[in-house]
This record gives C-alpha cells, sequence and structure tokens, in this order.
C-alpha cells in the first residue's frame, strides 16, 4: 500500500492544469464565488497553481533577493512561525496572481461596499488602483510567503496598512496536507453585533486558494443589511512543515 507522501505525489502527477495562470483564474465560476462569498464569508478555488508553481514558489523562502522585510511573528505577539513581504518586481506567478485575481474581486468588493453604504469605488484594473495607494504613500507591495514549522500558528488577525484597503484578499496553500505536514488549518471568524463570534475552518489542498474578507463584508439581517468583523489566522502546526503565498491586493505605508 503506497505512503500518504506516495499518494499525494501520484496525485499531483495526475493532476492536469493547462493554460496560464490567468487562463485558470478566468475559467472560474465567479458566480458561484461570489454566492460562497455572501453566504460564508469564504470561498475555495480549485488548484490555480501546479505542483511545481507551489514547490518553487515556497523554495523562494531560503532566499534574500525576492523580499523587502522578513518578520518573526513571536517577537510582535502575532503568533510562532515567519513570513517574509515580496519586494517589487514580483515574481512572475504573483504578478499573474495579483493582476488576475483583482478585476473579478474589485467587482465583489463594488457590490458589497454598495450594500453597506459605503462610498468607495475600485476600478477595474489592478493598476489604476495600485496607483491610488501609491499616490496616498502606500508603495510597499504586501504579498507575503509565510512559513511554519512544529508548533507554529498565526493569531487572529486583518492586514490592515494604511488609509487604501481592499476587501478581499487570497491565501494559496503552497504545502501538502497530510503529506508535507499536519494541522495548520486555515481559521476565519465572523462577529455579529450582539451574537458570539463563529468560526470557520477551510480545508485547502495544496494549490488552492481560499478568498476572504479583510476587514469586513455584508450580511443580510431582518432590518436591512449590516456589516460583520471578520478575522482570520492559522491553527497549531502539528508537524512538519507548512508554506503559504498571501495576495493582498492593497500596497502598505
Amino acid at each position: 500500500m503506497p505512503t500518504n507522501k506516495a499518494s499525494a505525489r501520484l496525485a499531483d502527477k495526475m493532476t492536469g492544469m493547462p493554460g496560464s495562470i490567468a487562463d485558470r483564474i478566468a475559467a472560474l465560476d465567479w458566480g458561484v464565488m461570489g454566492r460562497e462569498l455572501d453566504a460564508h464569508g469564504c470561498a475555495v478555488t480549485p488548484q490555480l497553481l501546479t505542483p511545481d508553481e507551489c514547490e518553487g514558489l515556497a523554495g523562494l523562502y531560503a532566499a534574500d533577493a525576492p523580499f523587502r522585510s522578513r518578520v518573526i511573528m513571536a517577537r510582535h505577539g502575532f503568533g510562532r512561525g515567519e513570513y517574509k513581504y515580496f519586494a517589487y518586481p514580483l515574481p512572475d506567478p504573483i504578478a499573474e496572481l495579483r493582476t488576475a485575481l483583482y478585476p473579478p474581486l474589485a467587482a465583489i468588493a463594488n457590490r458589497w461596499n454598495e450594500a453597506m453604504g459605503i462610498g468607495t469605488c475600485y476600478p477595474t484594473g489592478h493598476r489604476a488602483y495600485l496607483d491610488r495607494c501609491h499616490q496616498a504613500g502606500q508603495p510597499k507591495p504586501t504579498p507575503l510567503l509565510l512559513q511554519y514549522g512544529p508548533g507554529d500558528y498565526n493569531c487572529l488577525h486583518q492586514d490592515l496598512y494604511g488609509e487604501h484597503v481592499f476587501p478581499l484578499q487570497a491565501t494559496v496553500l503552497l504545502s501538502r496536507p497530510d503529506a508535507d505536514f499536519h494541522g495548520g488549518e486555515f481559521v476565519l471568524t465572523e462577529q455579529r453585533p450582539r451574537m458570539q463570534s463563529r468560526a470557520e475552518v477551510v480545508p485547502l489542498s495544496r494549490g488552492q486558494a481560499v478568498i476572504f474578507p479583510v476587514h469586513h463584508r455584508p450580511v443580510q439581517g431582518t432590518r436591512g443589511v449590516y456589516r460583520v468583523n471578520m478575522r482570520h489566522g492559522v491553527s497549531r502546526l502539528r508537524d512538519g512543515r507548512r508554506h503559504t503565498l498571501g495576495v493582498i491586493f492593497h500596497d502598505a505605508k
């Protein structure tokens, strides 16, 4: 009988993902994705990155050149583990993910802002939105590569880096659950007014992305639409090593 690692390798080899990253994103059913975000506060894509693309991105962590800074979470009370922010120019797969994911997410973000009575409207192209960030003094790229080892975790948080905050972001799992690591589940919490927090644990396979709110989202209540506050984190890694890619669409101060 094959081991878990052998089974995972075989499954990876059998996964066919033709076309560019942008083609894969364009092929997603964005109607379904939007309804999942409306109903549950998150949506999981099919595999967006191939095994080779995942390994290539995870392998960047040991290098210095692609990054602008490194954060040791325990030093700041963020949890345990570490992450690095990429510098411009971004590696091609990350730039392509960011550029291709933005337009359909901007449509959802604009719909959400209208429902919540927020006047901000997002342009259809990511370059135009980045120009808005940079003109407001937010020029630093925010995509990041995270690395977790045994016992590491990420406290619940929000990725807010300045005045301009794009309301949706994505996390791509680059490692293989049950082969490269155990534990380390992606977790979302939602705080509705006058109610206890609701938690959502999101299982992912290597190459899949979860899309979720940065700060808040609209929920339809009996008296109209209201905002719920969202936070996200990662549960404790039992063993192994876990790499993830965070794709944030606003830049930082």
